[in-house]
This record gives C-alpha cells, sequence and structure tokens, in this order.
C-alpha cells in the first residue's frame, strides 16, 4: 500500500498540530462518532503512520477534516495523535480553526463563529483575525463533569496518591499538591512522565470511567499533574502527560475544561470566572465557565478555552507499505 498525504502543520502555544488538508480516508457514520469507530477500525495505520516516528514524534498531534452531518454547522474534523485517535481535543482544535482559516480550508457561514463537529460532540468557535493571520481562538467545548473523586492509587517513587478524575472531552486523572506529591514545580519532566506510564496503567485496571451518554468515550487517557504558577497572574499550572511518553507543551484544552469542572464542583470556581492556565513551558489558555447544564443527570459545565497557534510548515509525506518496514511508525518508549 502507497498513500501520499498532504500536511500542513502548525503549533498550539507550543504544541504540535498536524492537518491532514490531502489524503484523509472516506468514512462511513452519521456522525462523528460513528466515522471515529469507523477510522479506528480500518485507518488507524494513517494515524500512527503519521504521528509516530519516523514521520512524527512522541508529542505528535494531529488532525483531519469532514463535511459537517448537519448543513447548519460548519465543519467535522477526526483527532489523530500518538495517543490515539481522540473524541475531542482542545490544542488541536485550535491549531485546526486557525490553519483552517488562514489556508482556506473552510468558509464559515458566519465570519468569525464556526460550528465544528467532534466525535465527543458539537463544539461552538469564535475566531479573531487581523488580516490573513488568526489572532485567537475561543472553543465552547463540550459538557464537563467531575467524574470522581479522592480515588487512590499507588505510585512508584513518591507512594500512595490521592486523585480525582474529570472529563472535558477526554478522562484525566488530576492529581493536586499533595503530602507525597509537592507540587509539578519540584520534577522533571521525565520523573512526570515516567510515574504517569505506571499509575494511569493502575488506574484503568482499578476504575472504571465512561461517559454517560456515549459509552465509546471511556478510560482514564490523560494524566494531569498541577502545582505552582510560574507568572503570578496565572490562576493554575499543569503538567498533562499524553501518549506513552508525552507531556503537552500547551496548557491542554481538554485538560484545562476538565480541570475547570474540578474547581466548579469542588466549589474553587464561579460560573464567569477567568481561568488563566499555565502548560509546563508556561504558555497560557484562557479558560471560562460558561454555563452549568445537566448530562443524563449528572451536574456539568459548559467550559470555555482560548488560545493561539501559528502555522509554520507543508509537508507532502508519503506511507510506502511496500518498500518500507517502518511506513506505519513505531515508538522507541
Amino acid at each position: 500500500m502507497s498513500k501520499t498525504f498532504f500536511c500542513i502543520d502548525a503549533h498550539t502555544c507550543g504544541n504540535p498540530v498536524r492537518l491532514v488538508a490531502g489524503g484523509g480516508p472516506q468514512l462511513l457514520g452519521a456522525n462523528m462518532s460513528e466515522k471515529r469507530q469507523h477510522f479506528l477500525k480500518e485507518f488507524d495505520w494513517i494515524r500512527t503512520g503519521l504521528m509516530f516516528e519516523p514521520r512524527g514524534h512522541d508529542m505528535m498531534s494531529g488532525s483531519i477534516l469532514y463535511q459537517p452531518h448537519n448543513p447548519d454547522n460548519d465543519v467535522a474534523v477526526l483527532f489523530i495523535e500518538t495517543s490515539g485517535c481522540l473524541p475531542m481535543c482542545g490544542h488541536g482544535t485550535i491549531g485546526t480553526i486557525t490553519i483552517a482559516i488562514e489556508e482556506g480550508l473552510i468558509q464559515p457561514k458566519v465570519p468569525g463563529l464556526i460550528r465544528m463537529e467532534a466525535p465527543a460532540g458539537l463544539v461552538l468557535i469564535e475566531y479573531k483575525q487581523e488580516g490573513k493571520k488568526v489572532k485567537s481562538v475561543k472553543l465552547r467545548n463540550v459538557a464537563s463533569y467531575l467524574a470522581a473523586e479522592n480515588l487512590e492509587i499507588e505510585c512508584p517513587d513518591l507512594g500512595l496518591l490521592t486523585f480525582d478524575v474529570a472529563y472535558g472531552g477526554n478522562f484525566y486523572a488530576i492529581i493536586d499538591p499533595q503530602a507525597h506529591f509537592p507540587g509539578l514545580e519540584n520534577y522533571t519532566a521525565s520523573q512526570l512522565i515516567t510515574w504517569s506510564q505506571a499509575i494511569r496503567k493502575r488506574i484503568n485496571e482499578k476504575y472504571t470511567f465512561v461517559h454517560p451518554l456515549d459509552e465509546t468515550i471511556n478510560g482514564c487517557s490523560h494524566v494531569l499533574w498541577t502545582g505552582q504558577t510560574l507568572d503570578p497572574s496565572s490562576t493554575a499550572r499543569n503538567a498533562v502527560f499524553y501518549g506513552d511518553k508525552a507531556i503537552d507543551r500547551s496548557p491542554c484544552g481538554t485538560g484545562t475544561s476538565a480541570r475547570m469542572a474540578q474547581l466548579y464542583a469542588k466549589g474553587k470556581l464561579k460560573q464567569g470566572e477567568t481561568f488563566i492556565h499555565e502548560s509546563f513551558i508556561g504558555s497560557k489558555f484562557i479558560g471560562r465557565v460558561e454555563d452549568v447544564v445537566e448530562l443524563n443527570g449528572v451536574k456539568a459545565i459548559i467550559p470555555s478555552v482560548e488560545g493561539w497557534a501559528k502555522v509554520y510548515g507543508y509537508n507532502t509525506i508519503k506511507i510506502d507499505a511496500e518498500d518500507d518496514p517502518y511506513a506505519y511508525g513505531f515508538q522507541v518508549i
């Protein structure tokens, strides 16, 4: 099998986004959730080929554009990255929309506004444009909620840790400062990655997390470590582990949503308050609890997340399984 893909590369506040603008597969399904399942069944080799080495790297993240299923919407997006074919990706949305607007890949029905279909649901987006450049993208994310709190897991080196799990488009184990973990600022990224690899596996063996409306969204896929901010004007800082060995360079959009859902449920964040979230490298997203809703009997929030992205390159990438033993990618863990 030989296949060529035209990709446009960007980064959102430091974390990569590779938009597959040409060569994406035709998928079956009445919505993006169903098309995600089709992709996982028959086309996941595209994800591994474009995201893993040697064409990608440990932090690589990407997306593929599709026609919307509802004519009222502007675009549908499938998210692909080293951690899988995700239900939703916040930094990926910011990067994808920035690329799509600047490169003329989509024509919004209302300038400055986009209705985007994701596997996790409908996402409403506002963007600010100056000339040809998109200066910022603000997404109104899917309903997010605190799924569980005060759970326990044994972590190598650190010992027993208490954590919450919140959903913001993906399920996050949130580890706040405590007796055996004084905060992410005390550790290196490599330490956090090593511990995350162990405890995520243990968490999923011990606990079960399933979205109340879509059973295909399940399992704890990310670990979010919190700690002291670099900028005193910021609200919080996090290091999000995803994939097999990656720390998000951006503040993580679905992680920011999950974090706000957790804090709102605990009475530490109010509706309408500005939530400035820092990444491991200090880049920032601006979050806000926009609304409070019921999600199949579960109290949830509608969070917004705003950030920026920069387009930096164009890639024509070939996957040739007839000639290349590493056509579908590999990882060195």
